[in-house]
Order: C-alpha cells, then structure tokens, then sequence
C-alpha cells in the first residue's frame, strides 16, 4: 500500500498527464490529417497498384475496380465482388482469390486511419514502423498467396467477363464541397478522440502504477515459464490479453515497457501474438457478422476459414522471424 501511495505523488500524475497529452495532441493531428487525405481521395492514388495484379491472378480487370475501392471503403468493396459472383462473372474459387488479394488494399485504409495517426504516437516512431511494418508485410504476403493461387488455379472456366453487373456503385468522396469534406474530418476526429483518450488516460495511469510499484512483475511470474519458452517475458501474458479486447488499450499497455522489459523485437512480437487474439475475438464480433451479410451463410463461412487461416499462419512466421536469435 505504502508504494502505491508513493507512486501516486504529483510527479506521477504529472508524468501521466504529461504522455495522455502529448499522445492526445499526437493522434489528433494525425487522424485529422488522415481523415482529410481519405476525404480529398489522396488514399486511391495508392491503388494504381491493384489493376496489374488481376492479370496475373487470372481474373478480369473490373475486379482491380473491387481492390480499389476496399482501399476507400472495405464494404463497397466486397460489395462489389459481391455483386460480380452473384452475376456470375466469378465463381466462388475465383471470388476467394479476389477476397484474398484484395487484404492488402484493406489494409491500406487502416494505414491512414488507425496505424499511423494513432499506434505510432502511442508507441513511438522506431517500434510504430516495425510493428505496422510487419503487418503491412503480413496482409502483402497473402495478397501474393491471392495472386500466385490465381494463376495456379483460375482459368476462363471460373470467370464470365460477359457476366458484368450493368450498375457498379463505387464510394463516390468528390461529391461534397472542400469545407464540408473539413467539416466531417474534423467531426470524425473529434469522434475519435473522445472515444480514446478516456480509456488511454484510466489505461496508461494503471500501467504506470504497475510499473513503478513492481506489481506487473508479481502478476506475470507465474506466466514467465511459457513465455520464456517462446523468447518473450512474462509481461507478455498481460498485454496479450488486453489485445484480445482493444488493440489501442493493449498498445498503451506496452509502450512504457519497451526499453525496459520488452526489447523492440520483443514488442512487435508481442503485439503480433496479441493480434491473433484480437482477431479470434473480432472474429465472432465483426467478421462473421459481416462476412455473412454480404455472402451469406454458407459462402461466408469459406471467406472466414481463408481468412482466418492465412492471417494466422503469416503472423505466426512472423513472430518466428521476429524471435530469431
């Protein structure tokens, strides 16, 4: 008791508050500016990349228009794919290759919106850019497993390019005036960060309490035989834990430890773990939920299994990767 009386003095609270705002101003910044590039279509230059990857694939080049717009907008990209299936212009086996190139493009628009204004601020510019480093590297290689799948496995047997739905509704962001798209980019942030800094402040206050108590030692010593076996502390237990419920939170938890307990290979490593978690949970929150409102049931279930198992097997070489002496 008496060290935790000790640690709440007003230098505590001072660092703490000092580090919420410093993060608070950093995302910020950095989701307005994000939300302005997605609102002026700066996000679609990227997506130049996507048409020459059908070729290969084997699949028509309007399905480079699907790729295109997940990067603006993830449902009217499945939409989209959707809408070619069900005209018969793909069948299913051609439909799961484009779902599985298309992960990369998705994962583009969280580079904008959530990696870089919000997990690089929170963990810093050296372990930020190795961790979405490594995811960026995970969603490109399932994009190529996509790709090379497609050229293995698709032929003029499994698209009808005549097939083409007459109306494609694509995300349409050059519709609103300058002011308006500044309007709503402010208002998303404002969103953004009242949902945040709240649980980042109640997060990173208790972290820190741990830390200067020693009590996050105490808590994960019984964990520190599996994690040793895997090359990781036995903190790692903790904020793998907090990854299966918010990604954001599980990255405050880490960040003050990086340096100290946690080496930067360590922490990629960690979160990476966290993010398989996290994705088994958001699985049956979000994904089969959606999956299944846009294929229905029974193909839905074939897009979460290719999914699912992909996403695993890439961040588990991964974190191999990362462990390696």
């Amino acid at each position: 008791m008496q060290s935790v009386v000790q640690a709440l003095d007003p230098s505590f609270l001072a660092e703490v508050a000092s580090r919420v705002a410093t993060i608070a101003v950093a995302i910020g910044v950095g989701v307005f500016l994000a939300n302005v590039a997605v609102a002026f279509g700066a996000v679609r230059y990227i997506t130049v990349l996507a048409y020459p990857l059908t070729r290969p694939a084997n699949l028509p080049r309007e399905v480079g228009t699907a790729i295109l717009t997940t990067t603006a907008s993830t449902t009217a990209g499945y939409g989209m794919l959707a809408e070619f299936r069900d005209s018969g212009m793909l069948d299913d086996r051609a439909t799961l290759v484009a779902v599985t190139i298309n992960t990369f493009f998705g994962f583009v628009q969280h580079i904008f919106t959530f990696y870089a204004p919000v997990l690089i601020p929170i963990l810093g510019l050296r372990v930020g850019l190795m961790y979405v480093g490594a995811r960026a590297a995970i969603a490109l290689g399932i994009t190529l497993v996509g790709i090379l799948a497609g050229a293995l496995l698709l032929s003029g047997r499994n698209v009808n390019s005549e097939a083409l739905p007459d109306e494609i509704d694509a995300p349409d962001r050059e519709a609103r005036s300058t002011p308006e798209k500044l309007r709503g980019a402010a208002t998303s942030t404002w969103k953004k960060l009242r949902r945040i800094v709240p649980r980042l402040a109640v997060v990173y206050a208790l972290v820190t309490l741990l830390v200067e108590t020693n009590s996050l030692q105490a808590l994960t010593s019984v964990a520190d035989p599996l994690a040793t076996l895997v090359g990781l502390p036995g903190a790692a237990v903790p904020v793998i834990a907090v990854f299966a419920f918010d990604t954001t939170t599980g990255a405050v938890t880490i960040a003050p430890q990086i340096g100290g307990v946690f080496t930067p290979r360590q922490a990629v490593a960690t979160m990476l773990l966290g993010g398989i978690v996290s994705f088994a949970v958001s699985t049956f929150k979000r994904s089969i939920p959606f999956q299944y409102g846009i294929w229905g049931a029974s193909f839905g279930s074939k897009v979460v299994a290719v999914n699912t198992a992909l996403k695993v097997v890439f961040i588990g070489v991964a974190v191999a990767v990362l462990l390696v002496p």
